[in-house]
């Protein structure tokens, strides 16, 4: 079995799932008889990595496994195809999203103290039907409040690994005019939280998902650059 044939099979499962493939579901394609080692196929995936080199796609390892994607400094010309709005989320959405990212677990109680706002129900909800954050537990404190973490599908859309590949905070405000209110000190993790009892305000307007999602130019929102265009349901 040549090592073209095994490079072959991997870029057309790859093409043809739609979704990252983990090594032992791409080991699975080739007969028993004729099935490469782990160490093998890896081989192969380096190798096909290497052949997209400066071209428009890529072979990117996600949590959940291995995918072909369109470089991201393309994004914008191959946007183009959906002639729909791409998604588009609110500054208090992304600020919520971050705070749960690199604060996890983390109770909304937490997130409302360092963002001195009531965390929308909607903006939660958004973020569980997405597949993007879950309940991971409950603090053993009075009232038992759900801890929210981030999922696999959450690494997967934004093309990570692992939470060991989230950029730097101080990277997160390149994202429109977004203003997370978020400390930076020199290993770009911790956050700063309101002043001690500080009541946290309303976040006005109350935001729906529809305007979790809204698409006119200076409306406080920001695109999410990673992952493919989304069509609106």
């Amino acid at each position: 079995m040549s090592d073209s044939y095994v490079r072959n099979v991997i870029e057309a499962a790859l093409l043809a799932a739609g979704a990252p493939l983990p090594v032992p579901e791409l080991l699975r394609l080739f007969d028993e008889r004729q099935r490469p080692g782990a160490q093998e196929l890896r081989a192969a995936l380096a190798a096909l990595a290497a052949e997209y080199s400066g071209r428009g796609i890529e072979l990117k390892e996600t949590a959940s496994g291995f995918r072909i994607q369109v470089r991201r400094e393309l994004a914008g010309e191959i946007s183009r195809l959906w002639p729909e709005r791409a998604a588009r989320y609110s500054r208090a959405l992304l600020e919520t999203l971050a705070l749960i990212a690199y604060r996890q677990p983390i109770t909304r109680a937490e997130i409302e103290a360092v963002r001195g706002v009531v965390v929308n129900p909607n903006i939660v909800r958004t973020m569980i039907e997405r597949n993007w954050v879950r309940v991971v537990g409950h603090r053993d404190v009075p009232g038992h409040p759900e801890l929210l973490g981030t999922t696999r599908e959450f690494l997967d859309y934004f093309g990570l690994k692992g939470l060991d590949e989230l950029p730097p905070l101080a990277e997160l405000k390149t994202l429109g005019d977004i203003n997370l209110q978020l400390a930076l000190p020199e290993e770009g993790r911790a956050v700063a939280a309101s002043p001690p009892g500080a009541a946290p305000a309303e976040e006005t307007p109350a935001e729906g998902p529809e305007e979790d999602e809204r698409s006119a130019d200076g409306d406080g929102s920001a695109e999410l650059v990673a992952g493919p265009p989304e069509r609106d349901a």
